[in-house]
């Protein structure tokens, strides 16, 4: 009753920071007009200027204004975008180490520019944290514009490069990249012998993209730098053959939400049989049942073109969060063993882990840490509690204008996906562009058998494609283009609208099933 009481009187926590912090969008914008008069080169001596009064004392908070300004400036002249005053705020907001909270379309990675410009000028690296490669090679062409304007070296760490190529990109000013290079490049450092080998420099300050993902729903996502052991590949193979005569329900049962599953004694004492063992618990046997078990999950719980493709004879997991291959990633304590067999490809040798970090220990490494996301306010205790992260929503520059329709639920998938099939087909027939979501490569290559039945045109996003993403992408926007995606399609991607669509109602989106985050839906 009374924290209701002095919200109404005081306003919430967010609307006081956001209010401190309007005084000074004022100040960084009595420098606009002086600096409009400079010559671009007149710009550039800025940094110099910049980096002269930090050497004798000042310190970033004292040349904010006066930078961000600056940065704004070369914004106009390097790629002609303004930033507009709430995204000022966002950058302060990033700046002072805390998550900002900004809609989809609101300019997040151009709001990143203004604190990258500013924490760059200590010369100790500024990391920039992307969910995939094609973002992180992207931002840092299109936003490496602004800061080479500005006289600043930017480097992209992406996968394949090899040492003196990282230690390179490492020791630029900026550094674009994803969560997993930089978690893996902390490992390889460690497990190096001399300092002067170490590709990273100490762990500064890093904008984390996409920021919920990446510190919340991947948080305890070990990262693991293993080698081979010497163990023989023949035992996946023996127990793959026997566990297809295991029967659901009277064999074993599955276990949706830990992902498990668990013999029951019918299904032991038919494993006993065909593997002619007396006790398949007796200690001696404790390997075959670690095998049994992983076999099981293989087989049970893991879904081909939903958890994994098969690629060229290898298996490659699908990240879950993102929807997204990531070649090179194996699973471990056997498991990527135990779908090899299952798919009949080449066995690899188990592995023994050298190195491991998890997400949320390796960012909180870092001297100064801030995130931005179009969804992270459902989650602002775990930030605080975690990471001392503090959550702000910054507010949009333009209203809201997308309709947001109540789910329709269908009695079975059958009638659900004619549905689809049926809207889609009465957009395409007006030449509006239509987004159809998806929550799995295999769910949406079933959608897309679908539409070839019934004749039309349209592109499909997910794992398989990513070569053809921005491609694919670009055109989602077009009139009459149909797009099916899985959530890979969700971060960091705008779609631009073509000719005549905003007349026709804008881009129509379909989700055809909620996914198991609700940020990943609120994409």
């Amino acid at each position: 009753m009374i924290g209701n009481l002095a919200k109404k009187l005081f306003g919430s926590g967010n609307d006081r920071e956001i209010k401190r912090l309007l005084p000074m969008v004022s100040h960084i914008n009595s420098f606009e007009s002086a600096l409009a008069q400079f010559s671009d080169d007149g710009l550039r001596a800025k940094t110099i200027e910049f980096k002269e009064k930090i050497a004798r004392g000042a310190t970033v908070n004292d040349i904010l204004p006066e930078a961000f300004a600056v940065a704004r400036e070369a914004g106009k002249r390097a790629f002609n975008m303004r930033h507009f005053d709430v995204q000022m705020i966002g950058g302060m907001v990033l700046h002072s180490g805390k998550v900002a909270e900004m809609r989809t379309g609101e300019g997040k990675t151009l709001v990143a520019t203004l604190p990258v410009y500013l924490n760059a000028l200590e010369g100790k690296g500024v990391h920039v944290v992307t969910v995939n490669d094609y973002l992180a090679r992207r931002d840092s062409e299109w936003m490496g514009q602004l800061y080479r304007f500005l006289g600043l070296s930017v480097g992209t760490i992406v996968h394949g490069l090899n040492d003196t190529e990282r230690r390179a990109a490492y020791h630029s000013d900026i550094t674009y990249g994803t969560n997993n290079e930089f978690g893996f490049d902390y490992l390889r450092d460690n497990m190096k012998f001399r300092l002067e080998e170490f590709s990273q420099r100490p762990l500064h300050y890093a904008i984390v993209d996409e920021v919920d993902s990446i510190l919340i729903d991947e948080a305890r996502t070990p990262l693991i730098i293993s080698g081979p052991t010497d163990d023989s590949t023949d035992k996946y193979y023996l127990v793959n053959s026997i566990i297809p005569i295991l029967q659901n329900v009277d064999d074993y049962t599955i276990e949706e939400k830990t992902r498990s599953a668990s013999l029951s004694e019918a299904g032991v004492n038919k494993l006993e049989h065909a593997l002619r063992v007396s006790n398949l618990y007796a200690p001696e046997h404790m390997e075959l049942v670690h095998h049994v078990h992983q076999a099981l999950k293989a087989h049970a719980i893991f879904k081909r073109d939903v958890d994994y493709v098969v690629k060229e004879g290898e298996v490659i997991i699908v990240d879950e969060f993102t929807g997204r291959l990531m070649p090179g990633r194996r699973y471990s304590d056997g498991l990527h063993q135990a779908l090899e067999a299952k798919e009949a490809v080449t066995i690899e040798n188990e592995n023994q882990t050298l190195a491991t970090v998890t997400f949320q220990n390796f960012f909180r490494m870092y001297k100064k840490l801030a995130g931005m996301t179009g969804t992270a306010d459902t989650e602002a205790t775990e930030f605080n509690n975690i990471y001392k992260l503090e959550v702000i929503v910054v507010p949009t520059n333009r209203d809201m204008v997308r309709l947001d329709k109540q789910d329709v639920i269908y009695k079975t998938v059958k009638a659900k996906y004619k549905a689809v099939c049926d809207e889609i087909e009465e957009l395409y027939a007006t030449k509006r562009p239509v987004l159809v979501g998806t929550i799995s490569i295999e769910k949406s290559e079933y959608l897309s058998g679908l539409l070839d039945k019934r004749g039309i045109k349209h592109n499909v996003l997910n794992a398989k494609q990513h070569e053809r993403e921005a491609e694919i992408v670009a055109n989602a926007g077009q009139p009459g283009v149909i797009t099916i995606a899985t959530n890979m399609a969700g971060r960091g991607t705008d779609i631009v609208l073509g000719p005549g669509v905003k007349e026709k109602g804008g881009l129509h989106i379909i989700g055809t099933e909620r996914h198991e985050s609700r940020r990943i839906d609120n994409q």
